[in-house]
């Protein structure tokens, strides 16, 4: 059986190739993809902080609540986390779903670069807690 702080670096670890993928089709002009793949990037993220909770659920929805209860209003993270996290949810939805959304180079750089600073936050987050946490 798979410890909780094991789950936790696998669920990272998913977030570290979300962030890589969104950063190579970034560069091959798969705007539309990077976009998705920078959401999943703190999707993953956050869900490696539920891991060690033992908790989870079934929808983004609910991941992102107890995410924003358990993480943000605790002020564990500063609040432009919980900022970061609707963005790149907004524009994940508009990139999958509107079949005429246009995400320009520019914005995505940023939101990339958002995605990035949640991962590396996580991730600190994640090397100072104990393994028996």
């Amino acid at each position: 059986m798979e410890t909780e702080k094991e789950l936790s670096q696998y669920r990272i670890s998913q977030a570290e190739q979300c962030l890589k993928d969104a950063k190579l089709l970034m560069q091959n002009g798969g705007y539309k993809g990077a976009a998705n793949r920078a959401y999943y990037c703190v999707f993953h993220s956050m869900r490696s902080l539920l891991a060690l909770d033992r908790v989870d659920f079934k929808t983004h929805k609910g991941v992102i609540a107890y995410f924003r209860e358990h993480y943000i209003k605790t002020r564990i993270f500063d609040v432009k986390l919980s900022d970061i996290l609707s963005d790149l949810l907004q524009i994940r939805t508009d990139s999958d779903y509107d079949d005429h959304y246009e995400v320009t180079r520019d914005e995505l750089e940023q939101r990339v670069g958002s995605a990035e600073t949640f991962y590396n936050q996580v991730k600190a987050y994640l090397e100072r807690t104990p393994a028996d946490a």
